[in-house]
């Protein structure tokens, strides 16, 4: 009740959440004068001694999760039978008042934020413990406005054989809930994974991934249908961010992240691309399409342990993929000593250079032009000479513009496996898309990423004539300048 003392120190202040275990209250410590948050198990679970066992169990995990990132427990103890757990207060709102109070997030801040809950997670994972209940109203927002995850309470040892939550019992909230866990399967981190995506999901579009009548409806989707595409509902979200929520929110956890650290260096670089972050120098950047379903196979595959020799195998196998990048570097290009990675889609077939035209300038936020005088200069095979955007003093979000960019003739439907684009101009973001005419309908084939002075970008997509360069972000230029761009298949 407000106004109770617990523990001769605590006097709960008032009752901010409730659940089907516990309430929390904010309380005035007065031993430290501080503002604490209290848990405490519900009466009617005081004589069951699993229910307590779990209690306890959560403060002593979490008590070992000293991580920026994750609620610090404070103190642990009973009163006249009710067991309660203390933390550190968090005076700010879940991420699920967020949402419901702003609506969808900014590709950015859903970004930021996922990406610290993903390494409080990846922490809470180094220590053996998996969450299995991630969901964004466990998600606390401080004052600054950084992510700290709670509410262990249905968490569980990575290493247990046993334990109080067994095979066949479901845990978890059902509209982020992994498929293995509505199954009622053994959950692991792979499962906390799967989770962060449905989270994701919903920063990003503000609704869950899957809706339905009741719990077992909406498990059943989780179950059986395909992860929806973020990009289906705001197509403004980058490609590389859609393809790793969809990645994490996979059926088959081989088929996801292969850990919470992997997810979280993939939102870092997805971050990235949005900050103007990589190679603004002389050097090239290299722009990575999201796996195929090969590599998806050989990540399944490289999750069972193998023989110490393979090792060497693979050393050797690499050197002789390097050796035949360098031999088509040098035999298709003019760079002399500055060598392009390039990311084949058939190791088989030799990459052959495709001639392109500059055909069209691509600004359909604005007046439709945008220097259409310069475009042939793009593929003139002249480095002095380029195709420029208009000048934005404040960016393309002023104006405002979702991007501008320069449409690529190569003279028929071809397929191709890169694009590399030379500029003056570094440090601008790019994706390419890929379409029948030169005048829109335009499909991504490529991640987006920064662009430096010479970048090439892998691609991923069917046989098109027409190939947009799409600018979404100027970087620190008040225009950019495409200097030469050339294709392979």
């Amino acid at each position: 009740m407000v106004g109770e003392l617990i523990a001769g120190r605590y006097e709960l202040e008032e009752l901010v959440g409730t659940g089907g275990m516990s309430s929390v209250y904010r309380a005035h410590d007065r031993l430290l004068e501080r503002n604490v948050a209290l848990k405490i198990l519900h009466e009617q679970f005081t004589g069951d001694g699993d229910y307590v066992e779990r209690f306890r169990r959560e403060a002593r995990a979490v008590a070992q999760l000293a991580h920026p990132n994750i609620v610090t427990v404070i103190d642990r103890g009973e009163q006249d039978a009710r067991q309660f757990i203390v933390f550190e207060y968090i005076p700010g709102e879940s991420l699920k008042g967020l949402v419901e109070r702003t609506g969808p997030l900014p590709e950015r801040d859903a970004l930021r934020l996922g990406l610290q809950v993903a390494r409080g997670l990846a922490f809470a994972h180094g220590q053996g413990l998996v969450h299995r209940d991630v969901k964004p109203q466990n998600v606390l927002l401080t004052e600054e406005g950084r992510a700290k995850v709670t509410d262990f309470g249905i968490a569980r040892s990575l290493d247990v054989a046993g334990g109080l939550t067994r095979t066949g019992t479901v845990m978890g909230t059902s509209d982020y809930i992994a498929p293995e866990q509505a199954r009622g399967a053994h959950a692991n981190e792979l499962s906390d994974v799967y989770s962060l995506g449905a989270v994701l999901y919903e920063l990003l579009t503000g609704e869950v991934p899957f809706t339905g009548d009741n719990f077992v409806a909406v498990a059943m989707r989780h179950i059986n249908e395909p992860p929806p595409s973020v990009r289906e509902r705001r197509p403004d979200v980058s490609p590389r961010l859609d393809a790793a929520i969809r990645r994490a929110m996979a059926k088959d956890p081989g088929d996801r992240f292969r850990s919470m650290d992997e997810f979280a260096a993939e939102l870092q670089g997805c971050l990235g691309e949005l900050d103007g972050a990589g190679n603004t120098s002389s050097e090239q950047t290299v722009v990575v399409s999201p796996p195929s379903r090969r590599d998806r196979r050989r990540m399944r595959r490289s999750r069972v342990d193998r023989p110490s020799v393979w090792p060497l195998i693979l050393l050797l196998a690499g050197l002789a993929v390097l050796a035949g990048i360098f031999a088509a570097v040098f035999a298709f290009t003019d760079s002399g000593p500055e060598l392009s990675r390039l990311v084949g889609n058939d190791k088989s077939t030799p990459h052959v250079a495709v001639p392109l035209t500059g055909a069209a300038s691509y600004d359909p936020d604005g007046d439709g032009h945008e220097h259409d005088e310069d475009v042939a200069l793009a593929t003139d095979r002249d480095l002095a000479t380029y195709w420029t955007t208009e000048h934005y003093d404040s960016g393309l979000a002023a104006v405002p513009k979702p991007g501008v960019g320069l449409v690529l003739d190569a003279g028929a439907a071809k397929k191709l496996s890169s694009l590399t684009v030379r500029s003056d101009t570094p440090g601008f973001t790019a994706v390419i898309k890929a379409g029948s005419s030169s005048t829109g309908g335009f499909t991504p084939v490529s991640s987006a990423g920064a662009v430096g002075t010479r970048t090439t970008i892998s691609l991923d997509g069917d046989a098109a004539q027409y190939y947009l360069v799409w600018i979404t972000d100027l970087g620190p230029n008040p225009a950019v300048h495409l200097n030469e761009v050339t294709a392979r298949t």
